[in-house]
């Protein structure tokens, strides 16, 4: 059982995956690229189970620690610090931000898969891609509520995929196995799965400013594991 949640990157994802481990009683180890006394306010915020400290750090004291860099900054994932561990991937392929990654514009691998290169003595299980940081936390439900989401999980290893499946129990979601590394190119963007089903449909005509104020503003769109599975079986390497 997770009892201490390592998260490197304390962006948008990393940031609210820290409220929702923090709402289900784990501490949080955070950690950024700028060092942690740049996360003065969000540690703050979080409270007293949270707190700040390098990449490295953070690898070393999480049970199970989360990646939610740009995937760009893959590489500097502290390998050796993260070595035995589940690392949860929850980095998204970005090419206008990433840049070109030959094996990944080829479709050689998924992303996940060159994360798991990198760190070829940790457990690699992908999860969160597909969905949003806000309604990350707004959909988050407990167990056997009607309206509880699932999130789509990928990874090669069972007992690590088991892990974070109790993890996103624990954060109020249930996950939906769609196979391994190779697979998770299903959430990829543009995808039948990937963040608009969680988000729902956004009144048209809206300027960027209503766009962004009606995003704040939503809640969310229940997307049960029933429909996740349906989404990711839909998913087309054109897609």
């Amino acid at each position: 059982m997770t009892k201490t949640l390592g998260i490197i990157g304390s962006g948008m994802i990393g940031g609210a995956v820290a409220r929702l481990a923090v709402a289900a009683g784990l501490d949080v180890v955070l950690s950024n690229s700028r060092g942690p006394e740049t996360l003065a306010d969000l540690v703050g915020d979080l409270g007293p189970h949270a707190r700040a400290a390098t990449p490295a750090e953070a690898a070393q004291a999480g049970d199970l620690v989360v990646a939610a860099v740009p995937l760009k900054a893959y590489g500097e994932l502290p390998a050796a610090a993260l070595a035995g561990r589940t690392v949860v991937d929850a980095m998204v392929f970005h090419p206008q931000r990433d840049g070109d990654i030959a094996e990944l514009d080829s479709g050689e691998l998924t992303s996940s898969a060159l994360v798991q290169r990198h760190l070829a003595d940790s457990r690699v299980v992908k999860t969160f891609a597909t969905i949003d940081f806000h309604h990350l936390v707004t959909l988050a439900r407990p167990a056997g509520a009607a309206d509880r989401s699932a999130l789509p999980v990928a990874g090669d290893d069972a007992e690590a995929k088991a892990q974070v499946v109790a993890l996103l129990d624990a954060f109020g979601y249930d996950a939906v196995d769609i196979g391994g590394l190779a697979d998770s190119w299903r959430l990829a963007p543009g995808t039948p799965a990937y963040v608009q089903p969680y988000m729902g449909e956004r009144p048209e005509g809206l300027s960027q400013e209503e766009a962004q104020r009606w995003f704040f503003q939503s809640q969310g769109v229940p997307v049960p594991a029933a429909r996740v599975k349906e989404l990711t079986d839909a998913a087309t390497r054109e897609s």
